[in-house]
């Protein structure tokens, strides 16, 4: 990676933990949600995401990603970013409360520049599970990281732990809270009798139906998931704050079923409702890897042909340990046209929201778009902004509820996009049924 895009995170930039307690922490801790807030704030402080769970194609065609795209996302898994990456646009703007997603997003920038081929990288992100990767990391990555990145893939989880980047040989996506989680999940399906990785056996959309009953749909009945999909610190392994699983639990009551069944809800939707032979969210939750063989079912920066575009536009993605509103205003105005805030805004409250929007409103472009997921279905603002910063924007709830279904990794209740007022191209809430 270029020295002018790495970010000495211990000078510049405050510790994860202070970022995350300024943007999870706004209640009291005598309150019960102040209480679970700061519970999940420690929960978060480390690798939570080794891959991001928002389908890129959806961002991608909502946002009409191209050539001209100025874009301002989190990093989460770093995919996402790298996924923008290969329409080649303008400039990319990542930022990241945590650390490790920060460490994350850097090693894989700084492969893209000196790793020597295609194949390698492959390996290393795509199989991730190779000794070899280790010498090729000393040969070519670990020379060129900055101090901070370094520090973090040679320092340990724990004092008896290996080193964090052997995580590459041993199965990178089985690592961080939520992989370790899916692997929890594998592992009691067995103790309760069911096997959820014969999802795999299917071969169209009718044996995924079935299988998905005989094998994946049981487990959420049992009495120890009606228990579990209660309790809010069951869903901090799958970053879901306090707020957030408010939002679920309230769904959950307006529609009259047990969030047990609101979960089985969106686990069918990414079990059943597209090809396995290209949704590799449901590979990584049912198989925990991608299609390594046909790679088909893996995400489009890894695709064959793609590594090339990756290395010539690398050095437009600028990488800050921030938060977003905090780096929006370090932005000049009228300098961004495509925002990915992912599920963000369920954490934050009326002030927050506020505070980001007024910064969203200085710095977007006419044409620019915003998309951001949410727990439940419907969107904060609505609720939650003041009318003068909301009537620049417009939306669409059933363009969004086709959004939400197109997207690939179900577990999100609403995907929403907003659209800049002063946007002049064509139908602003078109959504290709592909």
């Amino acid at each position: 990676m270029n020295s002018s895009n790495s970010l000495d995170l211990s000078t510049q930039t405050p510790k994860t933990k202070t970022l995350l307690n300024s943007a999870v922490n706004n209640t009291s801790i005598l309150s019960r949600k102040g209480f679970l807030d700061r519970l999940f704030t420690s929960w978060f402080d480390r690798l939570v995401y080794p891959q991001i769970w928002e389908d890129p194609e959806v961002d991608i065609q909502a946002l009409q990603i191209d050539k001209q795209s100025r874009i301002f996302t989190i990093s989460s898994g770093g995919c996402n970013a790298l996924n923008y990456l290969t329409e080649q646009p303008e400039h990319i703007e990542v930022v990241d409360l945590n650390e490790a997603h920060i460490a994350l997003i850097k090693l894989k920038l700084t492969a893209i520049e000196h790793m020597p081929n295609a194949e390698a990288f492959f390996d290393f992100f795509g199989k991730a599970n190779l000794q070899k990767n280790m010498d090729r990391y000393e040969a070519y990555i670990k020379p060129h990281l900055d101090r901070k990145t370094l520090e973090y893939w040679e320092s340990k989880e724990r004092p008896w732990s290996k080193k964090r980047i052997t995580y590459f040989t041993n199965g990178f996506y089985k690592h961080g809270l939520l992989g370790h989680f899916i692997g929890l999940i594998h592992w009691t399906g067995k103790r309760l009798g069911y096997d959820i990785s014969k999802m795999m056996q299917a071969s169209n959309l009718e044996q995924q139906q079935q299988l998905f009953d005989e094998n994946v749909a049981p487990i959420f009945d049992t009495k120890l998931l009606k228990f579990l999909s209660n309790r809010a610190m069951v869903m901090y392994s799958l970053g879901i704050p306090p707020s957030q699983f408010d939002e679920l639990h309230k769904q959950s009551e307006d529609e009259q079923k047990g969030m047990h069944n609101l979960l089985k809800e969106r686990a069918r939707q990414l079990a059943c409702d597209f090809s396995l032979d290209e949704n590799y969210f449901a590979w990584q939750a049912f198989k925990r890897e991608y299609d390594i063989k046909h790679r088909k079912a893996i995400p489009r920066y890894l695709k064959q042909g793609v590594f090339d575009v990756l290395k010539d536009n690398q050095q437009i993605v600028n990488v800050s340990h921030s938060s977003m509103t905090e780096r929006l205003k370090a932005l000049p105005a009228n300098s961004l046209n495509a925002y990915l805030f992912l599920d963000a805004q369920d954490w934050m409250d009326e002030n927050q929201l506020t505070e980001l929007w007024q910064e969203v409103n200085r710095t977007a472009m006419p044409d620019a778009r915003v998309v951001f997921r949410t727990a439940g279905e419907i969107s904060p603002l609505e609720e939650k902004l003041p009318q003068s910063i909301l009537n620049e924007w417009q939306t669409d709830v059933q363009s969004n509820q086709a959004w939400t279904k197109k997207d690939r990794s179900g577990i999100y209740g609403g995907v929403h996009l907003y659209i800049h007022k002063n946007h002049h191209a064509e139908s602003a809430n078109h959504v290709d049924n592909k």
